[in-house]
This record gives C-alpha cells, structure tokens and sequence, in this order.
C-alpha cells in the first residue's frame, strides 16, 4: 500500500462505490454525470484514473469480470470505509468558496457585460430547469443528502438568473 494524500476527488469515488457496492469506471463516470457532476466538477480522466490510485492505496480492492470486456470492478475495503466516514465527520474546509466563472471573469477584465450576460442568462436558466425537473423526480424518494444538496444549487442557479439578467436588462 502507498500512503497517498486524499482529494475531494477520492471521497467522491469513494462515497459513489459505497453507494453503489461496486462500480467499473464506466459506472463511475455515469454517476458523477448522474448527479454529483452538478455540485463538483471532474474531468473524465479523474474519474477514471483516482480508482487505480485508491486500489493501490488499500482502499479499493480490483478485481477483473472473467468475460467478455474483462472490466474492472471496484469495491470499497474497511479502510476505504473508514476513511469516507472520517470525512463525513470532519468540519467543512476553512477555504472560501470559489465563483470559477468565466462570464464573471471577462466581465473583470472589461468585456461588455451586456454581451455577456445573455448567454449567461439562457445557460442559467437551462440549468435552472434541468435542477427543477431533478427535484420533481427526487420528490418522495430516500434521497435527503441528495435533495438538500439540490436545492442549494436550485438557489445558486436562481441567484445566477437574477444577477445575470440584472446585467442584460431583461426581466429575470
């Protein structure tokens, strides 16, 4: 095993395994699509890569389908367990929160805001419907750490509109 530093990119593999018993990178990439990829964003090769390096870890077991394409099954091992609730109980990061925002960006740096803020506005709204229609579906469903998260970023989303169409002089 080699002693390795844990990413939030780790314990979303590892929360997604213990979700799902076992998972193939496939899997794991369609969950991260599925759901999380709307809270924290991961490149594909991230997704792909952090189950090798958590295996090799001791805190993942592989193991290989005898068939066909002969995938990797992934599965979470005590101390990958043990770690994942070790997080779950730690206090949130000190860290401020990052707006990464590109619209934002070129709007510092003296794009037209207007310009902008259009696009922006329709990306907001799209994403605010795609969140809207997630929360119908999850209505009535055991999904509370699922649900609550959601409706943060139905909030955000909503912020977003209003700031947006603020600066397009349109309606929100």
């Amino acid at each position: 095993m080699e002693p390795i530093r844990l990413t939030p990119t780790s314990y979303i593999v590892l929360g997604l395994v213990i979700e799902a018993g076992e998972a193939t990178p496939y899997d794991l990439k369609a969950m991260v699509a599925g759901g999380i990829g709307n809270l924290w964003s991961l490149q594909h090769t991230q997704v792909y890569a952090e189950p090798e390096r958590l295996t090799k870890a001791g805190y993942l077991t592989e193991t290989r389908e005898e068939g066909g394409r002969r995938r990797k099954v992934y599965r979470v091992t005590p101390a990958g367990r043990s770690a994942f609730g070790a997080w779950l109980g730690e206090e949130p990061s000190a860290d401020p929160p990052e707006l990464r925002d590109i619209g934002l960006l070129k709007v510092f740096f003296g794009a037209d805001p207007r310009q902008i803020a259009a696009r922006q506005v329709r990306e907001h709204r799209a994403k605010l419907s795609e969140y809207q229609e997630l929360e119908q579906a999850l209505q009535g469903a055991d999904v509370s750490g699922p649900l609550l998260a959601l409706r943060a970023g139905l909030g955000h989303e909503r912020e977003w509109v209003r700031y947006w169409a603020e600066l397009a002089d349109e309606d929100a």
